[in-house]
């Protein structure tokens, strides 16, 4: 049995374990959490190195891109160096090809369409989502300086998001991850604020630990486009009024698992060893499998007045 296990610096709540079968191949996948203990993490991972087939770094990315180019995040480069044998990847493999991929089916469905005001929570941590929804003609707002670093600035065009990348991500690549997306408990914390990108955006799409401290009831009759929900973060979308979920990763046994623990799959069913593959081998990879982003339309009304 193929083994893929995510070791994860979010909440231990959040932890899950299936077994499926897939290209003639049984996989266990796992997913820990260490609630945001760096120290921990690194300790799992040099525990399971050489006895997986591949790992997942959740909560934290190893990468993340200024248009084409690409910078190494100093905490995730110390969480991947803990393995020296088994393949750690972070999702951005997948970031670059099936999120893609879903941005255009979802355009062949007239889910996404020209004009659509979308808002995309940290695009340089998404960045296939950025380039699709700006390849198609939305109108769309990116919300990095916000979501990661709380500056109230929003970026309305993919060439201003790149500049104001160079500028910072050669700073901020070396500070703890935790300064910059949430980890452990404060991924249960919510916050009062109002986030006015919500507002005007017809769909918000992204990392879902940036989108759901501000989740309100003031989501009505809008798309939300993420992944790595649990039955109870369905539960609170619905409960904001969402119109339709759509999760880029497919959903198993009740949960959309993060792309970091569907990239480790693929390459613990592809070739085992092998640390990296091109997007085209992702592509392949993809089509074989034939992975379907979750799409779930919620039954939406407004409250009737006498």
């Amino acid at each position: 049995m193929k083994k893929v296990v995510s070791v994860s610096l979010g909440s231990s709540k959040r932890n899950h374990h299936v077994q499926l079968s897939l290209l003639g191949q049984e996989v266990s996948i796992e997913r820990i959490g260490t609630d945001g203990d760096m120290e921990q993490a690194i300790h799992l991972i040099k525990n399971l190195d050489g006895k997986v087939d591949a790992i997942g770094l959740g909560g934290i990315d190893l990468y993340i891109f200024a248009g084409k180019k690409r910078y190494l995040l100093k905490d995730g480069e110390r969480l991947a160096r803990a393995a020296r044998i088994t393949p750690v990847v972070d999702g951005s493999g997948l970031k670059n090809t099936l999120e893609r991929r879903v941005v255009y089916q979802l355009a062949q469905e007239g889910i996404v369409y020209e004009g659509q005001r979308v808002l995309i929570v940290c695009a340089v941590d998404r960045f296939g989502l950025a380039e699709s929804f700006s390849d198609l003609g939305c109108q769309t707002t990116y919300g990095d300086l916000f979501f990661a670093l709380g500056l109230p600035i929003p970026i309305k065009r993919l060439t201003t998001l790149n500049r104001w990348a160079r500028l910072l991500i050669p700073l901020i690549r070396q500070l703890p991850f935790r300064y910059l997306y949430p980890t452990g408990a404060e991924q249960d914390k919510k916050s009062t604020i109002q986030v006015p990108f919500f507002r005007d955006a017809d769909l918000i799409a992204g990392d879902f630990h940036y989108i759901k401290p501000y989740l309100s009831n003031h989501l009505g009759g809008k798309v939300v486009l993420t992944n790595t929900v649990t039955a109870d973060d369905v539960d609170l979308l619905k409960g904001s009024g969402v119109k339709t979920l759509i999760t880029t990763t497919p959903e198993i046994e009740g949960r959309s698992f993060g792309t970091n623990v569907m990239e480790a799959l693929l390459i613990a069913l592809a070739s085992p060893g092998q640390k990296q593959f091109s997007k085209e081998t992702y592509e392949s990879l993809l089509e074989k499998i034939g992975f379907q982003p979750r799409i779930d339309n919620y039954y939406c009304c407004e409250t009737e007045t006498a």
